[in-house]
């Protein structure tokens, strides 16, 4: 249970770390708060990104290669997801041409936002880590994708993953 609350902790701490950095940058005049936050939001996911190389190769170190990218996926969705968040994925589709979604219902690190609306706008900032983390993760299993992630009600969301064929 220490571990979990470290980890929420460590994410709350990165976020406002990078906002903190994005806002202390010397803003030109035609810079907007949109920009500042997409700058936030890519570093977040470029950050995520490494460490989900990272992961993924401590995590299958003694795993048989994978036959397809749906095993590649619910790999992601049951033991990756487990233990990075201790639970697995709540459901998993696919239009089997390339897109998959993955729904946790409720999500670890929007667990501490409050659920009004006014908290939406807040969201991208606390996907993006975790949206660089999967990409991460499929890039390093030889899986180039597109990973995006859209929040309706909290503290449930939706990964969008989409799978660029080489």
């Amino acid at each position: 249970m220490a571990d979990e609350a470290l980890f929420q902790f460590l994410h709350s701490e990165i976020i406002q770390y990078v906002k903190g950095v994005e806002s202390g940058e010397s803003v030109r005049a035609w810079d907007t708060r949109e920009t500042e936050n997409g700058r936030c939001v890519s570093k977040l996911e470029n950050m995520g990104f490494r460490v989900g190389q990272g992961l993924i190769e401590r995590f299958t170190k003694d795993t048989p290669r994978f036959k397809d990218e749906l095993d590649v996926m619910k790999f992601i969705c049951k033991d990756f997801w487990t233990s990075v968040f201790k639970k697995q994925i709540d459901n998993l589709r696919t239009n089997h041409q390339g897109i998959y979604v993955l729904q946790d219902n409720k999500f670890r690190l929007l667990t501490q936002l409050s659920a009004g609306k006014q908290h939406l706008e807040h969201a991208p900032k606390f996907l993006a880590f975790t949206c660089g983390l999967v990409r991460g993760a499929l890039s390093n299993l030889g899986v180039k994708s597109i990973v995006t992630a859209e929040v309706s009600v909290m503290p449930a969301c939706k990964f969008q993953v989409m799978i660029q064929k080489m």
